[in-house]
């Protein structure tokens, strides 16, 4: 029996540290978000595993000391999300400026304990899947989420997929789509080209004929064209900065970066662990070789060299212990924009990983979710 709880407390003990260090493989990656974002599951284990620990007729003293550590490390993002949540709007404030708005949301705290256990099961509005361009060779479709607002014309947010440019589609992580519809906003999640059949820039030009698609349509779908805003995840990220950075479209009005690479000359120079992903790979793959065969193109998809005075304001949320997209780039894009003195916010999560928003009521969600409708609110209201 002591050698159970020995086997089982240093089990849950090198678990916990996925609450404090990048995910060392693929397999312990996916893990992390368990870990990181369903904490209300494992700080319950952990105090019933230091309750078998005091059972314990040997080696109590260390035994206890890991257990302790263990509750220590799997409560961390809670309490750390509390840490972020309690000046998260006045940071906001200061970077976008002050909402006045009647939405309950803004006015609640940004982190609620509750809402971790409480808000599982959240409804999906319906879609409708629509092609937006059609050629011989492909079929591109969005869906399309329409605003629960009644007025006659809303602001449209496009979201732009994750998946290393080489996999994913338009139903990735479909909550906060729901979420954005009932808050008054139109919501487009496009599918584009993937590699490596399709190199870049033909993801761009598929945004641009999204963009194109919906303002030709805007009268049937109520959507306000002099007001877009791009979001994407990961890959989807990099797509999203790319196009609002440079597509000179005078109706994108502000973009939001979740965990993209910014900077594709850095991170093709420092790639990730090959354990976790082949990051050289997927990006030559992407881009059409490597970056010393086509240097001019790794920079021109690098949103960090792309900031000008004139970029529109951006939100980027990054987890610091991202192990897929090293979190340095958001960084180097907070530099920029800083540099550029563009309206901006950076909000960094010390303890989440990659697709930290699997979920909109664990820690990273909650507070995710809260800094997108306050930058919605700002940018299109």
């Amino acid at each position: 029996m002591n050698a159970l709880r020995i086997i089982s407390v240093t089990l849950f003990f090198l678990l916990s540290l996925l609450c404090l260090l990048p995910a060392p493989t693929s397999l312990l990656w996916y893990v992390s978000i368990l870990v990181t974002e369903f904490p209300w599951v494992f700080v319950p284990v952990s105090m019933l595993l230091l309750w078998w620990i005091y059972k314990a007729k040997k080696h109590r003293l260390i035994l206890s000391a890991l257990g302790i550590l263990t509750f220590i490390f799997f409560i961390s993002p809670i309490t750390r999300a509390y840490l972020v949540a309690s000046n998260l709007k006045e940071n906001l404030q200061t970077a976008f400026g002050f909402v006045e708005t009647e939405d309950p949301v803004l006015e609640k705290s940004p982190f609620h304990l509750s809402k971790m256990i409480t808000g599982i099961g959240a409804k999906q509005l319906p879609y409708e899947t629509l092609e937006y361009s059609i050629s011989e060779r492909y079929h591109l479709t969005l869906d399309y989420y329409q605003s629960q607002n009644n007025d006659s014309l809303n602001p449209c947010v496009i979201v732009i997929h994750g998946g290393s440019w080489a996999s994913g589609n338009s139903s990735q992580l479909p909550e906060l789509n729901t979420v954005l519809a009932e808050h008054g906003y139109n919501v487009a999640t496009i599918n584009y080209r993937l590699a490596p059949k399709y190199t870049y820039p033909s993801q761009i030009e598929d945004i641009t004929a999204a963009l194109n698609y919906l303002k030709k349509n805007a009268g049937k779908s109520k959507i306000d064209t002099t007001k877009f805003v791009l979001l994407g995840r990961s890959a989807g990220a990099q797509l999203a900065l790319d196009a609002a950075y440079n597509l000179n479209e005078p109706g994108i009005k502000g973009v939001i970066n979740f965990y993209g690479p910014a900077d594709m000359v850095w991170g093709y120079q420092n790639p990730a662990n090959p354990l976790v992903l082949d990051s050289k790979g997927v990006m030559e793959d992407f881009l059409g070789g490597t970056e010393r065969e086509d240097p001019e193109n790794y920079r021109r998809s690098s949103a960090s060299y792309a900031v000008t005075s004139s970029s529109v304001p951006t939100l980027i949320i990054h987890g610091k212990n991202d192990p897929l997209v090293a979190y340095e780039h958001s960084i180097r894009l907070n530099d920029s924009l800083a540099q550029k003195n563009i309206p901006h916010y950076f909000l960094s999560l010390p303890w989440a990983t990659h697709g930290c928003d699997y979920t909109l009521n664990g820690p990273s969600g909650q507070l995710a979710t809260y800094s997108v409708l306050y930058f919605l609110n700002r940018t299109l209201r």
